[in-house]
């Protein structure tokens, strides 16, 4: 527990900076920077209050070995806590993630063991950790229920802490994806703790099975799930994922969300993930809504991890024409939306591009 706090305390928290929206005025619009948390990812916090919960639980000892299931960014950010505190650490993943987070884990001294079918990573993490003696972290189950939602320095508090001093101090929209759900559920439970009148949007993959859950309760798992966003946009609905604290869901194509994420980084200077262009192109038909309607307020959003971890896949010109991604179109679609205020998903129906006329 000294370790863990000893490191907090040596990493300050995430800033929030706001994007200059001219095209939209009444209306500002603010991303928080999770890529520059020490393990580079909004992963970061989760992976901390995980050990936390399960030191205070009783489930780590000083020679656990920790496992867990995992796309990605959770197993960096797990790897780094693990090799804080001198335990082992295995990675279940798809094999398909990206090669610059396999190195990540490697170099915080994890061990990364590889699924074919990214719905086995549940049940192959769990018998890795009976086999190795080891913990099951599970970050999945435990994600919502880690997290002290009420404050004590978690990404809701922080947000609003930040934007005290703002024109509009309290967001009309606070827009975020869903991996685990942890982060949508610590968001939304502080919005009702402090009665606040912020509402809370779910940026979805639109392969994922989140936002079907949320018109249809029955469904909760979805076959064939193709979404290439990492950590968002998944085949099953997450038993920390709770739906009653989602006010409105936006599905996003995962090509919006790759070009969305382009404009974004570009503009910002800051390179971001696909989930941020998720993020992204959520607020922005919510910007744009709100700039139609004639209505004021903040609008705040995630830049959840870098770009800089897909070099080999999202941002490799080759791997995207291998899949048959044409990126142009809603890239154009999104700059619409910064130097216009349209709606990305109006330019992109009428072919609405930076230089083109309305």
């Amino acid at each position: 527990m000294e370790t863990i706090e000893a490191d907090v305390n040596r990493s300050a928290d995430t800033h929030l900076f706001r994007v200059p929206l001219p095209a939209c005025p009444g209306i500002s619009f603010y991303i928080k920077d999770e890529s520059s948390h020490p393990t580079g990812s909004l992963k970061h916090r989760l992976a901390r209050s995980l050990f936390l919960y399960a030191l205070c639980s009783g489930r780590i000892g000083p020679d656990t070995t920790i496992v867990e299931a995992s796309s990605g960014s959770t197993a960096v950010s797990e790897a780094y806590f693990a090799q804080l505190l001198g335990l082992p650490f295995i990675a279940v993943m798809p094999r398909t993630t990206s090669g610059e987070k396999v190195v990540q884990i490697a170099r915080y001294g994890g061990r990364s063991h590889f699924v074919e079918d990214p719905g086995a990573v549940y049940a192959e993490a769990e018998r890795l950790a009976a086999a190795h003696g080891g913990h099951y972290m599970d970050q999945f189950t435990f994600a919502e229920r880690a997290t002290d939602w009420r404050g004590n320095n978690n990404i809701a508090e922080s947000i609003f802490a930040q934007m005290a001093c703002e024109a509009h101090p309290i967001p009309a929209w606070v827009v975020v994806g869903a991996g685990t759900g942890g982060t949508s559920a610590t968001i939304g439970r502080f919005i009702r703790y402090r009665r606040l009148a912020t509402q809370l949007c779910l940026a979805d993959p639109d392969a994922s099975v989140f936002h079907r859950h949320l018109a249809d309760r029955s469904v909760r798992t979805l076959a064939g799930c193709a979404s290439i966003v990492e950590g968002i946009g998944r085949a099953r609905c997450e038993s920390s994922f709770l739906p009653d604290l989602i006010d409105r869901s936006e599905a996003v194509a995962d090509v919006a969300s790759l070009a969305a994420a382009r404009v974004l980084s570009e503009r910002i200077g800051r390179s971001c993930g696909a989930s941020t262009g998720t993020n992204m192109w959520a607020a922005a038909r919510i910007v744009s809504g709100m700039a139609a309607a004639g209505e004021h307020g903040s609008v705040v959003t995630l830049l959840c991890d870098s770009g800089e971890r897909y070099r080999s896949t999202h941002l490799d010109p080759d791997w995207l024409a291998e899949r048959s991604l044409d990126l142009e179109p809603p890239r154009a679609a999104m700059e619409a939306f910064f130097e216009r205020g349209v709606s990305p998903d109006l330019a992109l129906t009428k072919g609405i591009g930076s230089g083109s006329g309305l």
